[in-house]
């Protein structure tokens, strides 16, 4: 028997939970498609206990696009840490590997991709992904000490990863797919 009393999760470690639980739900159907139910139901609480954490969806997707960020950012910090060496070229390369590793993740590729769809519509989304672009971008200029062309080139490579990725485009065998996977590396 256990003697040790139960200890009652924090409000913070709850949040987590459902932040984690929340990147599932929204990769599976989208920020338009989820509701605040199937996240609390996917996390074991109830929906209003998801309003006590959040006041609204919009407020819960946000906070789920940062933590996805975070995350990158995370996979980012690691592949410079491991870079060969440390010319620029060196340390984007292995900050790409990292990332690209990160979003096999289907789940936190389908946020980013559902995110940026509804930062089309949603200026409170746009102006979360916007901060985390702008944070990621210094991010990988200082990590790097890659030039503007190097930068934009990084991620935009990144950008052709997500499309290969989401299309499965590596389980087709057509001259478009191999154009488009040429040089990218995913897994």
């Amino acid at each position: 028997m256990n003697t040790e009393p139960r200890r009652l999760s924090t409000a913070e470690e709850r949040r987590q939970t459902v932040l984690r639980t929340a990147i599932g739900a929204f990769a599976a159907r989208g920020y338009f498609g989820t509701t605040t139910g199937e996240v609390a139901k996917a996390a074991g609480i109830s929906q209003a206990y998801i309003y006590r954490l959040f006041p609204n969806k919009e407020a819960l997707f946000t906070a789920v696009v940062e933590h996805c960020f975070t995350r990158v950012r995370a996979a980012l910090e690691q592949g410079a840490a491991e870079a060969a060496g440390s010319e620029a070229q060196v340390v984007l390369d292995s900050m790409g590997d990292a990332y690209a590793r990160l979003i096999s993740d289907n789940d936190l590729l389908l946020v980013q991709l559902h995110a940026q769809a509804a930062a089309v519509s949603e200026p409170a989304l746009r102006e979360a992904v916007r901060a985390g672009y702008a944070r990621t971008v210094e991010y990988v200029r200082g990590a790097s000490g890659g030039s503007e062309e190097q930068i934009q080139n990084f991620f935009a490579a990144g950008m052709l990863c997500h499309l290969i990725v989401s299309l499965d485009a590596s389980s087709v065998d057509a001259p478009w797919t191999r154009t488009l996977a040429a040089g990218i590396v995913h897994y």
